[in-house]
């Protein structure tokens, strides 16, 4: 079997090949296009038995990425600290798109059962809507950052906190700066109509988020603490949940596998770093809800310290069980969607 890492750019993208060993065999730079794709299909049809090794960057990977797919070809995403650490071990010094390929060719050799890419679905359109409605409320919050500071410079009185979302409070706003001549007032008037426009934009994107995950994830939504936004973050940033081999796989990737640090007669965990960030905190956010209420989440966390975990150690070993679960329930999921689409599949055949 030869592996093939590729480094990829926005312009080119470098392959390269090594056999079973980790041994380069061949290298190949190619247009990030359609055309130098299938360039690098031809190229790597020498080798029979072949694997994609690409950096799971996937706003650089995906159009080659389903390039690749589309041609039947196997391709294995690489988590971006795996193919560091490999280019930190070896004996080559310095940085370069072939070094950095080689480290990602490598990464997949030494890590088997990383999660495999697939074709863009449901999961995809769920997380551009996530992702474009928190940069959204990025915004703006920054403009309602700067808007306090101008009502303050002209003595205006500040509205409550978490209330400059809402149109009265807006309106209100907007009537009391309107005969106001200052510059101040006019940057305050400005602010006020695109915080208003984007709160509109942004209540639209979460109406359509709750409309498609209802339709994705009905499992996911009943877990208690799983939300509609919460639940459209994991659906989106787990991509599948099918990728994964394992629910100790899928904990690995979202960091809430603990790391052994022990030695001798003491065992001991620590708290990953590694794994999916945005996955971790999703899996954080339902636990603290379900701590809030009365349920098997609080006799588990109770039964935890009474153990001799502290009250941190045991939410960490909370997350990892709920991990569990939202494996289970995304499985379910993904299972019942597939079932559907065989049976509108035969009904049509």
């Amino acid at each position: 079997m030869v592996t093939i890492g590729i480094d990829a750019h926005k312009r080119t993208h470098t392959a390269v090949a090594v056999d079973g060993n980790g041994r380069p065999l061949a290298e190949r730079t190619v247009a990030s296009s359609p055309a130098g794709h299938l360039e690098l299909l031809r190229w790597a049809r020498r080798w029979r038995d072949r694997t994609f090794a690409v950096e799971d960057c996937r706003q650089l990977t995906r159009r080659l990425e389903g390039d690749l797919l589309a041609a039947g070809q196997i391709v294995v995403r690489v988590p971006p600290k795996l193919m560091a650490g490999v280019r930190r071990s070896v004996r080559e010094p310095g940085k370069s798109d072939p070094i950095d390929a080689l480290a990602v060719a490598r990464a997949c050799l030494r890590e088997p059962g990383l999660p495999t890419a697939r074709l863009d679905g449901l999961e995809r359109e769920l997380r551009l809507l996530v992702d474009h409605r928190e940069d959204l409320v990025a915004d703006r919050t920054g403009h309602q950052a700067r808007l306090r500071w101008f009502l303050v410079e002209l003595g205006v009185g500040e509205p409550p906190a978490r209330s400059l979302d809402r149109r009265a409070v807006l309106d209100g706003l907007a009537a009391e700066l309107s005969d106001r001549p200052e510059p101040a007032a006019r940057f305050a008037r400005a602010l006020l109509v695109l915080i208003g426009e984007l709160s509109v934009t942004i209540d639209a994107l979460e109406r359509e988020i709750r409309a498609l995950v209802g339709q994705v994830a009905p499992s996911l939504l009943a877990l208690v603490g799983c939300g509609p936004l919460t639940a459209a973050k994991l659906v989106g940033q787990t991509a599948g949940i099918g990728r994964f081999r394992s629910r100790a796989a899928f904990a690995r990737h979202n960091g809430t596998a603990p790391v052994p640090v022990w030695s001798g007669n003491v065992v001991r965990h620590r708290l990953s770093r590694g794994g999916d960030r945005q996955l971790n905190v999703a899996l954080h956010r339902i636990a603290i809800t379900q701590l809030q209420r009365e349920g098997c989440a609080r006799d588990y966390l109770a039964k935890r310290m009474a153990a001799g975990d502290t009250k941190t150690e045991a939410i960490r070993a909370l997350r990892r069980k709920l991990s569990d679960e939202v494996f289970r329930r995304m499985t379910s999921d993904e299972n019942a969607r597939a079932r559907a689409r065989a049976g509108v599949t035969e009904a049509a055949a």
